[in-house]
C-alpha cells in the first residue's frame, strides 16, 4: 500500500510538472495528483484480474487438449483445477474487486498473448504439476500456486513489464507498491468464507492521507516564493542553476511540512526528504539538502515557527 513516503513522491512529481507548466491552475494539478494516486489502485486491480484470467485460461487449454487425436500422458495430468482455485474463487466473489474491474474497464483481451504466455510458462513448471496433484483445496494451500504465478512469472516477465509500462506511466516507481498490495491481499485472503476476505487498502488511512497530500501540494505552491527565499538565503554562495530543480522542490516540501504539519515529527520530515533526494536527485543532493534544511530548521525554531502538537515532535 501507499505509505507517506510514496505519497510524498506523488506530490513531488506533481510539483515538478507544475513548475514546468505554463498552466498554473492549482486545481488542475491537485486533480492530476489524485489521478496519479488512483493509478496505483488501477494497477493493482489489473494485476488481480490478470491472475484471474490466467486461472480461467485452463479452460481454453483443456479444450485444445480434448481435440487432440492422441493425447500424451502429460495431457492426462492437466486438469481445469486452477480455474476453481479457492483464492481465485474468493476473488471472483469479492464485490469490491468486481466493482473496480468494471470501474477501470479492465480487459486483458486487448493483448491475449500475455495471458497465454504466462500460462504456457506455468504449465511447464514443476510447481504447477505439484499443485495439480495436491488434494488440499483450502484457500491457505491453494493460494501458494497463485503466489508462484505472481512472483516467479508475472514479476519476472519482460512482456508483462512492457505491458504495464505502456499502460501506467509511473510503473517503475509504483511497482514496489503493487508488490506490497498483492502481498497484503494474499495475507488478507485467509478465510474459507469469501465475504471475510478483503482487498488491500490503497493507504492505511485514506481520509488523513488524502488531506495530507492535498495540503502539502497546495501550501507548497502557495508559499513557494517565501520558501524559495529561505533556501536562496542559505545558498547564496551557490549559482541558482547549479541547484537541481528536484532539490529545490524537496526542500520547499520539507519546509512546508516543518511549518504546517503539526503532527509530523521534525526528524521524520528531515529524514524523509533526504531519502527522497537519494532516490530522485543527484549523488550529492542528500548531503546538500541535509545541510540547508538544518540551517533553515534552526532559524525557524528560533523564530518560534515550528509548532508541533505532541511531546518530542520537535526533536
Amino acid at each position: 500500500m501507499l505509505n507517506r513516503r510514496h505519497l510524498r513522491v506523488k506530490v513531488m512529481q506533481t510539483l515538478y510538472a507544475y513548475s514546468l507548466s505554463e498552466d498554473k491552475q492549482v486545481k488542475d494539478f491537485e486533480k492530476a495528483l489524485f489521478t496519479s494516486i488512483d493509478e496505483v489502485n488501477q494497477m493493482y486491480v489489473w494485476t488481480l484480474n490478470l491472475l484471474d484470467e490466467v486461472a480461467e485460461y485452463v479452460l481454453l487449454d483443456a479444450e485444445g487438449r480434448a481435440n487432440k487425436f492422441l493425447p500424451t500422458e502429460k495431457d492426462k495430468v492437466y486438469t481445469t483445477k486452477l480455474n476453481s482455485n479457492s483464492f481465485i474463487e474468493s476473488l471472483r466473489q469479492n464485490r469490491t474487486y468486481l466493482e473496480c474491474v468494471k470501474k477501470y474497464k479492465v480487459d486483458w483481451s486487448y493483448d491475449p498473448e500475455i495471458v497465454r504466455a504466462i500460462f504456457a510458462q506455468l504449465k511447464e513448471s514443476e510447481e504447477y504439476l505439484v499443485y495439480l496433484k495436491q488434494e488440499d483445496r483450502s484457500i491457505g494451500a491453494e493460494k501458494d500456486i497463485i503466489k508462484y504465478i505472481f512472483k516467479k512469472i508475472i514479476l519476472k516477465s519482460a512482456d508483462i513489464e512492457q505491458a504495464f509500462e505502456a499502460r501506467f506511466i509511473n510503473w517503475p516507481v509504483d511497482k514496489e507498491v503493487l508488490q506490497a498490495m498483492i502481498a497484503k491481499t494474499f495475507k488478507n485472503f485467509s478465510s474459507e468464507n469469501p465475504i471475510q476476505n478483503k482487498l488491500a487498502d490503497l493507504t492505511p488511512n485514506w481520509d488523513e492521507d488524502s488531506e495530507f497530500v492535498s495540503e502539502l501540494l497546495k501550501k507548497t505552491i502557495r508559499y513557494e516564493a517565501e520558501y524559495q527565499e529561505m533556501i536562496s538565503v542559505k545558498t547564496k554562495n551557490w549559482e541558482s542553476d547549479r541547484i537541481a530543480l528536484i532539490d529545490n522542490l524537496l526542500m520547499r516540501m520539507a519546509i512546508c511540512e516543518l511549518i504546517n504539519f503539526s503532527s509530523i515529527p521534525v526528524k521524520v520530515t528531515i529524514n524523509e526528504y533526504i531519502e527522497l533526494s537519494k532516490a530522485f536527485s543527484t549523488s550529492k543532493s542528500n548531503t546538500f539538502i541535509n545541510g540547508i534544511l538544518d540551517k533553515i530548521l534552526a532559524e525557524l525554531m528560533g523564530q518560534g515557527r515550528i509548532q508541533k502538537a505532541g511531546r518530542g515532535l520537535k526533536d
